[in-house]
């Protein structure tokens, strides 16, 4: 045998000794939860060249254990231990960190660390979830709403800010999670409290017109079980001054709902939302639904109405369908933001509807910067795993060592 050929067979088989892992960042595709993506990823990794090393490795040491301790484990099968660092919405899209044996310890970090996003809100509608997945609870009004509107609201939630998180979401209320009491349609038996969070940074990518779009609200509407229970624990039986539910439910006047905030580290913060000025409900301009007003005509100068005869039976289909639909539907808006750790995305779509006088529900979402894994960078494209294991594996590896390099 040749020596490079000799060189290269004890270099592979050296390579196959080495036990990988650490933590590595991974594209999420849409429509699929953060865990099916670990089981995803095992199904992958359990039988690879690649980890096997780990498995042999974990096989000896669970051997190794004592009787008692063999009993205890939770999890008697063996297979390539995975987690994340830090849950996206089944809709999202993009940076998911995920951590391979010993690299699990590390995750905690991300949880703590700044994260960027990207996000379509689409006004007109609340959603049990908050976002586009969930039910209709509530439909308003949206065709006041424009960029300016949107953009004088955002300054409220810059900065220092208080928050409450979707009633979907994994939060623990006396050890039940909240999304629990959420599909039992129970209320929560202690009111969701807000939690202090940072917005370093937001802004507006884009402003989408009504009608320019492909987002919708769901088409499938809340039970009223359901509906009541929002009302109490999605504190939606109130809307900003001036705001207009049009679901069918009794309107609800009045002052918009004031939070009162306690103390942020050592300063004071104050989130309240500025009210936007009215217009006067009379103005010819003021729109309802998207659709302008028609002026009231004056009667006074108006010619007397007449009967349409046998000769123009035709006229009002004819009129009706000259006439197009002046509701295009709600209009979106796509924001830029870099947040801190427990900052919900859903939380902010439903705040900013409320804010500028209507509602609003996430649509789209992209975590595009988590910690140093940054999309089109370091981040692996989730595809390749389907491309087999010789494309996938070199890529891993890679990932994991350069944080092996850099490992706290």
């Amino acid at each position: 045998m040749r020596l490079p050929t000799i060189c290269n067979t004890l270099r592979m088989a050296k390579s196959q000794l080495k036990v990988v892992e650490g933590v590595f960042a991974i594209n999420k595709p849409p429509d699929i939860s953060s865990a099916q993506v670990i089981r995803n990823l095992q199904q992958h990794f359990n039988p690879s060249t690649l980890f096997a090393p780990w498995l042999a490795a974990e096989r000896a040491s669970r051997n190794a254990e004592s009787r008692p301790q063999q009993r205890r484990r939770r999890d008697k099968r063996l297979q390539v231990k995975i987690g994340h660092g830090g849950t996206l919405d089944p809709m999202a899209t993009g940076v998911l960190i995920m951590g391979v044996g010993k690299g699990t310890k590390y995750l905690q970090n991300f949880l703590e660390c700044t994260k960027s996003y990207e996000a379509t809100i689409l006004f007109g509608g609340a959603t049990d979830t908050y976002d586009t997945l969930g039910k209709v609870l509530r439909r308003a009004e949206y065709g006041h709403v424009t960029r300016e509107t949107v953009k004088k609201a955002l300054g409220s939630f810059t900065g220092k800010i208080m928050q409450r998180p979707p009633i979907y979401s994994a939060l623990r209320v006396q050890g039940k999670r909240l999304y629990e009491y959420a599909r039992e349609g129970k209320e929560v038996p202690t009111e969701i409290m807000e939690r202090p969070v940072e917005v370093k940074k937001l802004q507006i990518v884009e402003w989408l017109d009504g009608g320019s779009h492909q987002y919708n609200l769901p088409e499938e509407e809340a039970e009223v079980e359901a509906k009541e229970v929002a009302n109490k624990v999605l504190h939606l039986d109130y809307v900003v001054a001036g705001a207009s539910i049009i679901d069918g439910t009794e309107d609800v006047n009045g002052t918009k709902r004031k939070r009162e905030l306690a103390g942020f580290g050592d300063s004071v913060v104050s989130n309240k939302r500025p009210a936007l000025e009215q217009e006067d409900a009379s103005s010819p301009q003021m729109l309802m639904s998207g659709g302008l007003q028609i002026p009231e005509l004056d009667s006074s100068k108006s010619p007397e109405p007449t009967l349409p005869t046998s000769a123009d039976h035709d006229c009002r289909p004819l009129l009706q369908e000259s006439l197009p639909s002046l509701d295009k539907g709600p209009p979106a808006v796509k924001l830029r933001m870099t947040v801190t750790s427990g900052f919900y995305v859903r939380s902010l779509s439903h705040d900013l509807g409320e804010a500028v006088g209507s509602l609003a529900c996430m649509s789209a979402l992209v975590r595009t910067r988590q910690g140093d894994f940054e999309l089109g960078k370091n981040v692996l494209e989730y595809e390749v795993l389907e491309r087999g294991e010789d494309v996938w594996a070199p890529q891993i590896q890679k990932l994991l060592d350069q944080w092996d390099q850099k490992a706290p």
